[in-house]
């Protein structure tokens, strides 16, 4: 059975349907939490977040609109997001230091220092602190998307906006971070 069918199934309350797209998911939802870190915090919550986004793919997905897998990877991503930057809300103090491990395309093996390493996650740490202060979470999805290799229209589609306003969001967050860069010279 296709993932799309069994997001009907699911949406039609089969249990043995969502047992299945859960064992097809959670190697990805697990390959998608294990690129954060939340300090006070433990992977398995980011997993637990990502399979809630799982859960809110089954029910928003729309079968004319398109593949259930990408729209899945989506939702389970910006759940993950949403949580990591929420984490970084005055309320959420203890679990202010958030990290991607590991970037898509990123290896392991580098043939930097362990010094030059640890200075790099810092580098990449402070910087995602920074975005996540200074830009919108629409903005923040958008960039971190669109960084990642996802066209507008994707990001549209993910988010549930108009091309345009993934555009917009996307420039907005532009202008913002070259004057965070620009302020830091």
């Amino acid at each position: 059975m296709t993932d799309e069918q069994l997001a009907v199934l699911c949406r039609g309350g089969d249990e043995q349907a969502w047992n299945e797209l859960f064992l097809r998911y959670k190697p990805r939802v697990l390959k998608i939490a294990r690129r954060f870190f939340l300090s006070g915090g433990e992977t398995e919550d980011l997993v637990q977040e990502g399979m809630f986004g799982l859960y809110s793919a089954v029910c928003g997905y729309n079968s004319q609109a398109g593949g259930f897998s990408a729209y899945a990877n989506t939702c389970i991503r910006n759940r993950i997001l949403d949580a990591v930057k929420k984490s970084c809300g005055a309320k959420y103090s203890a679990l202010k230091n958030f990290l991607p491990i590991v970037e898509v395309g990123e290896e392991w093996i580098s043939s930097d220092s362990p010094e030059d390493e640890i200075i790099k996650r810092e580098d990449k740490r402070e910087l995602l602190q920074k975005m996540s202060r200074i830009l919108s979470s629409l903005e923040f999805k958008a960039v971190v998307m669109y960084t990642d290799g996802m066209t507008l229209s994707e990001i549209s589609y993910a988010l549930d906006i108009t091309p345009k306003s993934v555009d917009n969001a996307v420039n907005r967050a532009k202008h913002k971070l070259l004057k965070l860069i620009i302020t830091e010279e």
